[in-house]
């Protein structure tokens, strides 16, 4: 009985999510901005849907392969924007202009693309 109100509860926050992602990639300024509102609103969007699935369906065979998708989902999704985002500053994508902190600039000295950082006085 839970499960009829709950099941359209989370496929609508998971919409909700998905959504929100989508509108960060379309608003955020630069590629790591993009990429860190992608990952987290998109990872919480699947889990909801797939949470959904899983009170739907119950402890059959789908069911259970929809938990094994949100383990997966929260082990990889931000340890691949991480890399992306990582692999993306190296080969010298440029910062958003009013970027405050650059702290890889101590990992990768030689890698100077953006200059000097502005204070905020």
């Amino acid at each position: 009985m839970t499960s009829e109100f709950l099941v359209p509860l989370f496929l609508a926050l998971g919409l909700f999510f998905i959504g929100a992602g989508c509108l960060g990639l379309y608003r955020m300024p630069d590629l790591f901005c993009r990429m860190h509102a992608t990952s987290k609103a998109t990872t919480l969007g699947l889990v909801f849907i797939l949470m959904a699935t899983f009170m739907h369906l119950g402890f059959e065979t789908v069911g259970l392969k929809a938990v094994l998708a949100i383990v997966f989902a929260f082990l990889t999704a931000p340890v691949g924007a991480h890399l992306i985002s990582r692999a993306a500053y190296q080969r010298g994508i440029k910062l958003h202009d009013r970027t405050i902190a650059d702290e890889l600039r101590v990992l990768y000295p030689e890698n100077e693309q953006n200059g000097p950082l502005k204070d905020l006085d």
